[in-house]
């Protein structure tokens, strides 16, 4: 245990102290935020507002059409269509529609918005909307409809499905499930492909150093090889929780460098995906239904779940990331060439994981969840909709003791790699050579 911490502690100072750690751990999230704030600056100030003109001699909206984000309406009275052009011509508004007192538009179902440029697909849409709402509601009223008997007709029927034990799931708590199943399974799919390769240039700078050449002649191939895991692993969790702080701090600054700014964000027919996902979250969190569906979620036990597939993930594939960067040489061709079997699962992962959020309770769900190399992603995307409800005990726990001695045997046959492998130069690798040098008796 003790040479296995000396190397921890090594494999993290030495990371840790160098400035491109400093820059990279800060330097990262300012730029990121920079280019946030960039895109939400010309968002705004590079929008333009698009003034239509209304000649309703037949009184066809009733001089009453809702403006929408940047679109809006203005009735004109003792205009024609000719003169309404003139005026377009002389850019007092972007485009006109005019409706003659002998129209049969409810009947023919064609309008005209004439421009003064291409207006945008998006423009486009909203004025399509507006207008569409407009004439559906009147027509309605020409059948003696009214919109409150349509949005009668149109309510749908509230259907419940409980279980033979009596409880049932509503849909806000299986679409809840499925928002944080899918995201905590994708999280972790990022920091195995992130740290894992971080670990393999780690293993690949100390072979061509010829470090690792000292030190293995002291240390046991397992000790290393944990030890190595474990710093390289520190450094990259301190990273993540620092990139996350900072984030998340940046986003409180956005107010201050642009006062009001944020607030006309919400009005632009395009809006940065920061935004439109916090709008997103603040509609939800608006919804009563959402928010019980939230309160029937688990988070203890899924946070918890979450942490110990992440680290569990992590030692499993970083070993075997480790002993593809002790077998290769400078060039990293050869480590892509050995990288595909170590990546497919990760990829078979996230295929499985699409299913299992939408059902937890199939055969290829729970597969992916018991076996070692797949269940740290698709795992997640189960506990989710509920323990023991959709996960039984005994599926967790079994989960649980199968990643645990996948780890093992990985860092083992892992260790053994690196064995060989660290002290190899000059010669392509095969995954054929590696299981010899893995199995090799000492």
């Amino acid at each position: 245990m003790h040479k296995i911490l000396l190397v921890a502690r090594r494999e993290f100072l030495s990371r840790v102290q160098k400035k491109t750690f400093l820059l990279t751990t800060i330097l990262l999230p300012l730029i990121i935020f920079g280019f946030y704030a960039m895109i939400i600056y010309f968002s705004v100030k590079t929008g333009s507002n698009t003034k239509i003109a209304v000649a309703d001699e037949a009184n066809i909206f009733n001089k009453k059409l809702d403006s929408k984000d940047e679109i809006s309406f203005e009735f004109v009275q003792g205009e024609t269509a000719a003169t309404l052009k003139a005026k377009l011509e002389d850019k007092k508004f972007d485009g006109f529609v005019y409706i003659p007192a002998d129209t049969k538009l409810l009947i023919s179902n064609h309008l005209q918005v004439t421009t003064s440029k291409t207006l945008g697909i998006l423009t486009r849409g909203k004025i399509e909307d507006i207008l569409n709402k407009r004439l559906e509601e009147q027509k309605l009223l020409s059948l003696n409809i009214t919109s409150q008997q349509l949005d009668s007709a149109r309510k749908a029927v509230d259907i419940s499905f409980p279980t033979l034990k009596g409880d049932g799931d509503s849909d806000n708590k299986q679409t809840v499930s499925m928002i944080v199943g899918y995201a905590s399974g994708f999280l972790i799919y990022i920091i195995l492909f992130i740290y894992g390769t971080m670990v393999m240039r780690g293993v690949m700078e100390e072979k061509m150093n010829r470090i690792a050449e000292v030190i293995v002649s002291s240390v046991k191939p397992f000790q290393l090889m944990m030890g190595k895991i474990t710093g390289i692993g520190a450094v990259g969790l301190i990273q993540f929780l620092i990139w996350i702080i900072l984030v998340i701090g940046l986003q409180f600054l956005l107010p201050l460098i642009f006062p009001g700014l944020l607030d006309q964000v919400h009005n632009q027919p395009i809006q940065p995906a920061g935004m439109q996902a916090a709008a997103a979250i603040k509609q939800a969190s608006d919804n009563p239904g959402f928010m019980q569906g939230l309160s029937q979620v688990n988070f203890p036990v899924i946070i918890s779940c979450f942490i110990f597939y992440f680290l569990g993930g992590y030692l499993l594939y970083s070993s075997l990331f480790a002993a593809v960067g002790s077998a290769v040489n400078e060039d990293p061709q050869d480590a892509q060439s050995l990288l595909l079997p170590i990546t497919m699962p990760i990829i078979f992962a996230i295929v499985i994981m699409t299913k299992a959020v939408n059902d937890p309770s199939s055969g290829l769900a729970v597969f992916g969840s018991l076996f070692p190399l797949t269940s740290p992603i698709v795992m997640m995307a189960r506990i989710a909709h509920g323990v023991p409800d959709v996960v039984p005990y005994w599926q967790l726990f079994t989960s649980f003791a199968l990643l645990i001695g996948g780890f093992l045997g990985t860092t083992w046959l892992a260790g053994k790699i690196y064995r060989t492998g660290i002290l190899m130069y000059g010669k392509k690798p095969t995954w054929k050579e590696l299981l010899k040098w893995a199995f090799r008796k000492s």
